[in-house]
């Protein structure tokens, strides 16, 4: 009866992880980025590095937009050793600085006379209630306001390479998520009552508010936008200090994604023909699917958190 129970134990664990796999959307589109400029952020590792080394297969001119300069330098010449496409550049970006992102922009609308993918791909996940020097949470700025003001300051270049298309990585946490305009950057929160995963949750929210907005804003003007759920993928992201994450992610790991197919939907938002002309979706596999809350498709909601947005990043 034991032999017996542990043989049906493990047919449904390995059922369920093909079943996983076969799940995974691929992105099947051949067409080449010859003559575009691409710019992905935390392109040095994960999905990111995976998304960046794809673009540069296509023959785009890849610009790596990373915090760190050893692993965007060493990503940067590993995927020119990889494709054999030199146009392959890193350059500084701090998500987490506003200095940094405005730097970053500047320099890109000063060198480059277009910019026709955007990919907000950076991220992150465990992160302690601490503030920048920017005086924003430091999640909800890596994740959020960084990403927004970015967008904004690249938004010219965009409109003048149109059709252009901004994707964004979000999340299916995005379901647990709200919008608190008085605790956007947990000022509610104490020691006891923070937690890494509302806020997560929170600012993948705002990365789909962000792409409804965006649609309203960019109507007529040839750029698209889009986000996206890339599923669960084993990165650096999920290297996690919390005692029962770091318990049961072994067990969840075996039904995760590795990272090249966790690239494949930011890849294929960014390339396919299929979505020409497409914006203010959500996708996952690669096919769009629909979010998981109300709240991520109320205009009135993405309206106002633009708004806010702007004051707390300067634009306003």
């Amino acid at each position: 009866m034991f032999i017996i129970s542990i043989v049906l134990v493990v047919s449904i664990f390995f059922i369920i992880k093909v079943y996983c796999k076969l799940k995974t959307g691929i992105c099947k589109c051949s067409n080449h980025l010859v003559g575009k400029v691409t710019i992905v952020t935390g392109g040095n590792k994960g999905i990111g590095y995976e998304t960046a080394k794809n673009l540069a297969e296509r023959g785009a001119r890849v610009i790596l937009a990373c915090r760190n300069e050893g692993l965007g330098i060493a990503a940067r010449d590993q995927i020119i050793k990889a494709t054999g496409n030199t146009d392959v550049h890193y350059r500084q970006l701090d998500l987490s600085s506003l200095a940094s992102v405005r730097a970053f922009a500047d320099g890109v609308i000063k060198t480059e006379k277009r910019l026709d993918i955007l990919i907000n791909n950076a991220g992150v996940f465990e992160v302690d209630n601490v503030k920048t020097e920017d005086g924003l949470s430091l999640g909800a700025q890596t994740n959020h306001f960084g990403p927004f003001l970015l967008t904004n300051l690249l938004m010219p270049l965009l409109k003048t390479s149109a059709p252009s298309r901004i994707v964004t990585v979000s999340s299916e946490a995005h379901k647990n998520g709200k919008v608190e305009f008085d605790n956007l950057n947990s000022e509610k929160e104490t020691k006891e009552t923070y937690s890494f995963l509302n806020l997560y949750a929170n600012t993948k929210l705002y990365n789909i508010l962000m792409t409804v907005e965006l649609t309203r804003r960019l109507e007529g003007t040839g750029v698209t936008a889009n986000c996206l759920h890339p599923g669960l993928v084993e990165t650096e992201i999920l290297q996690l200090k919390s005692f029962w994450v770091r318990m049961l992610l072994p067990l969840a790991m075996n039904f995760s994604k590795n990272s090249w197919e966790g690239a494949q939907t930011s890849i294929y938002l960014a390339v396919s023909r299929e979505v020409n002309g497409v914006s203010g979706k959500y996708f996952a596999d690669c096919k769009e699917t629909k979010v998981l809350t109300p709240l991520a498709e109320d205009k009135n909601l993405a309206r106002k958190l633009w708004e806010v947005s702007e004051k707390l990043v300067g634009l306003k």
